[in-house]
């Protein structure tokens, strides 16, 4: 069946944050950080998950644009000129519900290889 969809979607803090604001009342607030370092693109998860690269340097990237895709993603555009990796709702949805997770999970990688945000 797949996750929800948002019934809302909004940059907030010029771009610094998505929130997605669910029927149900759910909201989440989403660091343009955050969702950049994970971009689900071959940038960052290689091609069939091979040759990915963990992203760095991005502490103060924003969000300048959303654009819907179809009725099951959304493409983000980044202030530092990234635009590909479609973020499926269920993608959202993963990066919503874990997210202290995945953020501890990317700040020890970063650590383990010597590199900053």
């Amino acid at each position: 069946m797949g996750q929800p969809i948002p019934a809302e979607i909004r940059l907030t803090d010029a771009g610094a944050t998505l929130r997605l604001i669910y029927g149900e009342g759910e909201a989440f607030a989403l660091p343009a950080e955050f969702l950049r370092v994970l971009t689900p693109s071959a940038e960052a998860r290689g091609h069939f998950g091979v040759g990915g690269q963990t992203v760095s340097g991005k502490a103060n990237v924003r969000i300048t644009g959303v654009e819907p895709v179809g009725n099951y993603a959304l493409k983000l555009i980044f202030d530092d000129g990234h635009n590909t990796g479609l973020y499926t709702w269920d993608f959202l949805r993963e990066l919503s519900l874990d997210q202290e997770a995945q953020w501890k999970t990317y700040l020890d990688e970063l650590a383990a290889k010597g590199l900053t945000r």
